[in-house]
């Protein structure tokens, strides 16, 4: 009995052990994952720094014409110059313009493109006219929104609108065609309305190409931004673009550019967030740890 009792109890400092040694395991690999999430490489800033360094140096050496394309240290100076005036201004009206413009259209695009994917006659009905309108230029709209609208900040924010609708409204229709049909029966099984089905099963199934329709959606509102803003603006990053055109600035439309692409790629990363926290449940190859 007591041999017997030994052996039991021998067996249990063992697995105590091995218990303690698993989760000391596990604590390494916790810290190691911490260390490698708490420092990642900006490797995303690589490719421009380098482009820059190498305008600087071909600037430096007269490789490269400063009128035509001036370094990058002189368009640093004018952004400089214009936020010590007015630039923090231009960009906030242009901000405004873009977050009106994007709400409106992705608002009606979500409603549109739940009609459409759930009702095959509202398909038939709708989609020939958005496919049509979707090939129209951008700047084809301006002179109708002047004519129609006057040259205030409506025609602009529609325009913003329309470029935005059409990447979202195309993603959400193919997110909702490509829902499972198991899934929608189960919800009628269970009894929910039709409301119901599209909060608890479309949406939340088709929100991956939602947020890709989102995002590609912003993108074109800045796009559509610049070409709002030659209606007749006077303030807005769109608008320090046509004025360092016409007085021959090529530092000021550098300078606009650049501040556009930064305001872009930043809505972009906060965008890119939420869908990361909203998809976090996928289990997909975007997902994989570092």
């Amino acid at each position: 009995m007591k041999e017997s009792h030994s052996l039991l109890s021998l067996e249990a400092h063992q697995a105590d052990f091995a218990h303690q040694g698993d989760d000391r395991i596990e604590d390494v690999a916790q810290q190691r994952n911490a260390r490698r999430k708490s420092f990642n490489w900006p490797w995303g800033a690589l490719l421009p720094v380098a482009f820059l360094g190498a305008l600087e140096i071909g600037s430096a050496f007269d490789l490269i014409p400063s009128r035509l394309l001036p370094p990058p240290s002189e368009i640093a100076q004018t952004i400089y110059a214009l936020a010590k005036r007015d630039l923090f201004a231009h960009i906030a009206v242009s901000v405004a313009r873009v977050a009106a413009g994007f709400s409106i259209g992705a608002l009606l695009a979500v409603a549109f493109g739940v009609l459409v994917g759930m009702h095959r006659r509202a398909e038939s009905l709708l989609e020939p006219s958005f496919q049509a309108l979707r090939a129209i230029p951008s700047l084809a709209w301006i002179p109708l929104l002047l004519l129609w609208l006057g040259i205030d900040e409506t025609p602009k924010i529609v325009l913003i609108a329309i470029g935005a609708f059409f990447p979202v409204y195309i993603n959400l229709v193919a997110g909702i065609h490509n829902v499972d049909r198991k899934l929608l029966e189960v919800g009628k099984i269970h009894g929910l309305s039709s409301r119901d089905l599209i909060r608890r099963i479309l949406l939340p199934a088709a929100l991956p190409n939602l947020f890709t329709g989102l995002r590609t959606g912003l993108s074109l509102s800045w796009m559509f931004l610049v070409a709002a803003e030659l209606i007749a603006a006077t303030k807005g990053v769109g608008y320090l673009l046509s004025d360092g055109r016409e007085s021959s600035r090529p530092d000021i439309v550098l300078a606009a550019i650049i501040i556009l692409a930064t305001l872009g790629k930043l809505s972009d990363s906060l965008l890119k967030h939420i869908e990361t926290r909203k998809l976090r449940w996928r289990d997909v190859l975007a997902s994989r740890p570092d």
